[in-house]
């Protein structure tokens, strides 16, 4: 599909379901080209983008592993020659390996890190020069969580990406503020995604620790994302966002 010149290109990594998904299809209601990233899920990621364009909205896809450096380079750097920089980035793909410490392999250890912290550099390095040459500013948003705030048992892996993940962008956001390129951190709770499936009893438990009692919907992170996004947040950087219903 064609892109419309006048709008500014955001890319959203894990935009084929869950959190990235939403967040695509709601930036791309505020007017964005949205750039629909997927690493395995090409049916996800196709279900995102006619989503998009029946709303009237204006996308395409991108494709590569978050967690190769080398592919991520290849391919981002292709995109900005044909396409031009981006304005925005969601770094938004994860993933879970949960388990107790004692008994976590180390596959389990170093695929959660590669996926979620590496990938901070994996994705955004390549389009940060060229979003500095637009002289436009930007918006860079990582998708961070309660557990890299407060952690959670058998989840030091997730944990311990997630709380880099925030430790990162507030340096970043040091380094760009001069560029009024913003770098802020989201940090949702329980949100109903196919990745926090509980059980009835588990459930239970959990809304006793949420102020709200209930579960965070995936629109209202993608409300707070599209603010984030917005010129209206210009002012707003370094900051990690919790969005988790009084979870903290």
């Amino acid at each position: 599909m064609a892109e419309a010149n006048t709008k500014r290109r955001v890319l959203v990594t894990g935009a084929s379901r869950g959190i990235g998904k939403g967040v695509a299809l709601r930036l791309a209601r505020d007017g964005f080209f949205v750039v629909v990233h997927y690493g395995h899920d090409a049916q996800g990621a196709n279900d995102t983008l006619e989503q998009i364009l029946a709303q009237g909205g204006s996308g395409s896809i991108i494709c590569f592993d978050v967690a190769d450096t080398q592919q991520c380079q290849a391919q981002l750097e292709s995109e900005v020659n044909a396409h031009g920089a981006f304005y925005g980035v969601v770094s938004n793909a994860g993933i879970t390996r949960d388990d107790a410490f004692p008994s976590m392999s180390a596959e389990n250890w170093y695929e959660v890190i590669n996926t979620n912290l590496n990938s901070f550099y994996n994705v955004i390095n390549p389009l940060i020069m060229p979003m500095i040459r637009l002289r436009a500013g930007g918006r860079i948003i990582v998708m961070s969580s309660v557990s890299g705030i407060a952690g959670n048992r058998g989840q030091t892996n997730y944990a311990a990406s997630k709380a880099g993940l925030i430790a990162a962008a507030k340096s970043l956001a040091l380094e760009l503020g001069k560029r009024q390129i913003t770098v802020n951190a989201v940090a949702p709770g329980l949100i109903e995604t196919d990745m926090t499936a509980l059980d009835d009893t588990v459930r239970s438990e959990a809304m006793k620790l949420i102020a709200l009692r209930r579960m965070g919907k995936v629109e209202e992170v993608a409300g707070l994302v599209s603010y984030l996004m917005s010129d209206e947040s210009a002012y707003v950087t370094r900051q990690v966002i919790a969005i988790n219903g009084g979870l903290l």
